[in-house]
């Protein structure tokens, strides 16, 4: 198998892709939600379908975010690689919710109109770098190239976003025969993806690091301090509320509307 460290001379390149991935909305903390998660609704794409004939989003895969999905409406399902088990699906059904780690390529699937309720550790990392979109070795030896691709929905709005989805699928059903026809092939190649991935958000080590203090390992201290002042410990943080705004981003899965402006609840007046 592809050693980790054979991915070291593409890792430099790949921060130029990174550069055009999805972004939080600038107003938003998404840190100040409970525990330091990402939330977001997300509606898996349906305007078209895929190259192989499904409604879906792009295959992709964290390096240190882990990620949930809760079911609110409407049916599909999510398929799963890791290095270990390889692949299986998971069918998605209103009030079910599956949860996996960061090292699993992921693809949603909707078969009825998918609604999703997504969390994500480290307040939603994904969406500052940590996601790298499956468009197999071809593309992934050509940094400008990758650059493109993940670029088509800023470029191109909704159409981009479904045509970068449409390249990563033509990659992606690749990867699927090789577990079908030729299984030493596929976790070759899942190990070099993942690890290509791996390799490149070592240079997003410090900002991840500073998104995970201000979120995350915050709300543990504010945990800590909670319980060492009972009895007379008082709440630091007021009541906030999330109104949903307008416009949606167009991520990897789907459409998404983000809970990031968080607008402080005061006294009535």
């Amino acid at each position: 198998m592809t050693r980790l460290k054979d991915t070291l001379p593409a890792a430099a390149a790949v921060l130029l892709a990174l550069l055009v991935m999805p972004s939080w909305p600038a107003e938003g903390r998404a840190e100040d939600l409970i525990s330091g998660i990402g939330l977001t609704r997300l509606t898996v794409y349906d305007q078209r379908p895929a190259p192989d004939g499904l409604m879906s989003g792009s295959p992709h895969v964290h390096a240190v975010t882990d990620e949930g999905y809760y079911v609110l409406s409407g049916r599909g399902r999510v398929e799963l690689h890791d290095l270990q088990d390889g692949f299986r699906s998971v069918e998605l059904l209103p009030g079910r919710y599956v949860q996996f780690p960061p090292g699993v390529v992921h693809r949603l699937v909707s078969t009825d109109h998918l609604v999703l309720l997504v969390v994500m550790g480290n307040a939603g990392l994904a969406e500052r770098g940590d996601a790298r979109i499956y468009f197999g070795k071809t593309v992934d030896d050509d940094p400008a190239e990758y650059a493109r691709l993940v670029g088509l929905a800023k470029a191109k709005g909704l159409d981009g976003a479904l045509d970068r989805r449409d390249a990563a699928i033509r990659a992606y059903v690749g990867l699927l025969e090789m577990w079908t026809k030729d299984r030493t092939a596929y976790f070759r190649e899942l190990e070099r993806f993942i690890g290509l991935h791996m390799t490149a958000v070592l240079q997003l080590r410090k900002d991840f690091s500073e998104a995970i203090e201000a979120g995350p390992v915050a709300w543990g201290e504010r945990f800590r301090k909670r319980l060492a002042n009972l009895p007379l410990g008082r709440e630091e943080l007021s009541p906030v509320l999330h109104l949903p705004p307008d416009e949606t981003v167009l991520g990897m899965c789907g459409v998404l509307r983000p809970v990031t402006k968080l607008e402080i609840v005061g006294p009535e007046k």
